[in-house]
């Protein structure tokens, strides 16, 4: 019998009981293994420069770090590791800091005062291409970009069905949880993100989102 390779995670965590009780958390997952933890991004970015081929599948990166920021961090993991996810694990959920973690690059943006219960969830999330978000960030993001963004001129950009989906992932919906509302297959509903990428020169789920907001296409 085959042994499923778990995939590997990091924890860029400064407060050391926080840390332990995450990476205990994500143990008690199958199929993920955090397999370092650091108390800021200096040093994570150091083991990234040398061990490139050490880099993991999924970073958890706190935003009030010493030294360097993590939402500074974001870009140069993203640069120094291309195949890695990148989610924010902090206590802000400010527009400020929400936008710019997700135009850094950041893949998902969960809050740690309801970490654990939604740990499972996002990390599966994420490793399936998702965008996990804490529903209130999701809400948050909905209403920064309905003020900040300019109207687009041409709203066609997207079908109608493709619409709702965007609105299904900014409300923090899987492609699952998507397709009930709507009403179609999963399969389905991957095949309209896949257009929508595509539409919209994206790769990920947060950014589909923004760009979708910033142009007011939904």
């Amino acid at each position: 019998m085959s042994t499923a390779i778990s995939q590997q995670v990091w924890l860029i965590e400064d407060n050391a009981t926080l840390r332990q009780t995450v990476a205990r958390a994500i143990g008690t997952l199958a199929g993920f293994r955090c397999a370092a933890q650091f108390q800021c991004c200096e040093d994570a970015l150091a083991r990234l420069s040398d061990q490139p081929e050490a880099a993991p599948e999924i970073v958890l990166l706190d935003v009030g770090l010493p030294g360097m920021s993590g939402l500074d961090g974001i870009a140069l993991i993203k640069q120094a590791a291309p195949g890695t996810q990148v989610v924010i694990l902090t206590v802000f959920d400010d527009d400020d800091k929400i936008y710019r973690a997700v135009c850094a690059g950041a893949s998902g943006y969960l809050l740690k005062d309801s970490l654990l219960d939604e740990l499972a969830t996002a990390l599966h999330e994420v490793s399936r291409g998702g965008s996990p978000m804490a529903p209130r960030v999701a809400r948050r993001v909905l209403e920064m970009f309905s003020r900040l963004a300019p109207r687009a001129t041409d709203s066609s950009v997207l079908t109608p069905r493709e619409r709702q989906i965007v609105e299904g992932m900014a409300d923090g919906l899987s492609n699952k949880q998507i397709a009930a509302r709507l009403g179609l297959s999963p399969h389905t509903t991957e095949d309209y993100t896949r257009n929508i990428y595509e539409k919209l020169h994206v790769n990920t789920r947060s950014g589909a989102v923004a760009k979708a907001m910033r142009h007011r296409l939904f």
